[in-house]
């Protein structure tokens, strides 16, 4: 009866202890050398920072545990490895990624050199190979890694893997139950404190996101609304026809759904909503004036990627970003002109840490504002190149701000598939990221 009794509480709480055992070593790097890439995947899958022993020079231990510790606390699925220079690199990311099963982002440092790859579903190859550069010449391994860390965790999507905190093994002795007991109990007091606190941090950053894009929105709708006056129509004025009123209600309905939606918002991502219906109505806007004029009526088109608030665009137009890559972008009629005179667009700015900066050098909370009016799939050809297109490039963004590109979803990480993914996201050489 003891017996079965003594069974019975190691069951009820070897799971729980074992979790206790794993955080109190969470962020110790492997201690055995492993440069074969099955141990190393083996640690990876456990903690999400490995120093093999031979390269333990490159970064120290208190160091690894404060990177690996940052990860965990963030809860995002990003992997580092640091090797020695001699690990076969043919195939490295391919075969580390085939071995640990788990979706992420994997950045090595290897030997001095440092390259990473990840998952597409959660950051882009465009922003990989962006977070590759900007780190680049970051100095030592600690300042590099922190630096690539940083930019990861703002950027990549998804959860860390349950490994980091489930723990394994049950080789667990009973003396010393109540006292685990009590660890347990202290311990999960302490999670729930760490969870509420950065639930509420979380919070607190976002209704300081939401009230930058508030103004920035609040223009937007007064502007849309100040077009509705100035077109003057009235529904019953001389050669008024079904069709002009069809408009003119549908541009009247996506003001008021504008103000009201803009009014609910709670979080950034519900701005997308609120921009969709300010494009919506001036697109009605645009048919009811060429119905007037007897004009073509025009074709749905995006707004001008300039500036928005100037209206449907009428063309493409070829335009270089400075430092970045030429790109074809929407453009209403006067920026289409500006443009082939040689002429500097008209661009629309926005309040940042920096001064006044093009809405595409901003915060990710620009994103859903953006992505309300550049929607359907064009966006990432629009911002590669610019500091907005970084940040977004993974479509991991929307698991903050519900605006990564396409559908502008949400996106999910750290999940196990084993050798079940897609090995392009992984190809190439070491150094060619």
């Amino acid at each position: 009866m003891k017996a079965a009794l003594v069974r019975t509480l190691v069951r009820l709480l070897i799971v729980p202890v074992v979790a206790v055992l794993a955080a109190l070593m969470v962020g110790a790097p492997g201690a055995h050398a492993a440069t074969d890439l099955s141990k190393v995947a083996g640690e990876l899958r456990e903690n999400p920072v490995y120093v093999d022993p031979a390269a333990s020079g490159q970064l120290a231990e208190s160091d690894a545990e404060a990177l690996a510790d940052k990860i965990k606390d963030a809860d995002k699925p990003v992997f580092v490895a640091v090797l020695p220079a001699d690990v076969p690199t043919q195939d490295l990311f391919r075969n580390l990624r085939t071995e640990t099963g788990v979706t992420g982002l994997y950045g090595i440092r290897l030997g001095d050199e440092f390259d990473a790859r990840a998952d597409s579903s959660v950051m882009s190859p465009q922003a990989v190979s962006n977070l590759v550069t900007a780190v680049g010449d970051a100095g030592d391994a600690k300042a590099q890694l922190n630096d690539f860390v940083d930019d990861a965790l703002r950027n990549v999507g998804g959860s860390a893997p349950s490994s980091w905190s489930d723990g394994s093994g049950t080789d667990v002795p009973v003396g010393g139950l109540v006292t685990v007991g009590a660890l347990l109990a202290a311990g999960g007091a302490g999670a729930y404190a760490l969870a509420r606190r950065n639930r509420r941090r979380h919070e607190e950053e976002q209704r300081a996101a939401l009230e930058k894009l508030r103004v920035v929105v609040d223009e937007d709708i007064t502007a849309f609304g100040e077009e509705l006056d100035r077109l003057d129509f009235h529904p019953g004025e001389p050669g008024a026809d079904d069709a002009m009123r069809a408009d003119y209600e549908h541009a009247l309905d996506a003001y008021e759904r504008a103000k009201s939606l803009m009014a609910a918002a709670t979080k950034p991502e519900d701005v997308r909503a609120v921009t969709q219906a300010v494009e919506d109505g001036r697109f009605s806007l645009a048919r009811l004036a060429a119905r007037r004029e007897g004009s073509p009526l025009p074709e749905r088109r995006p707004p001008c990627f300039f500036d928005p608030r100037h209206g449907p665009s009428v063309a493409d137009a070829s335009w270089t970003p400075p430092g970045g890559a030429t790109r074809d972008v929407p453009v209403c009629a006067a920026d289409r002109t500006r443009l082939a005179e040689g002429r500097d667009p008209v661009v629309r700015e926005v309040d940042t840490e920096y001064g006044r900066r093009p809405y595409w050098e901003a915060g990710p909370a620009y994103g859903p504002w953006a992505g309300g009016y550049f929607g359907g799939g064009i966006l990432p050809g629009l911002l590669i190149g610019t500091m907005l297109g970084s940040m977004m490039a993974a479509p991991a963004y929307g698991a903050d701000y519900g605006s990564g590109y396409g559908d502008f979803g949400g996106y999910e990480g750290g999940d196990v598939s084993g050798a079940d993914f897609d090995t392009g996201d992984y190809g190439g050489g070491f150094g060619d990221g």
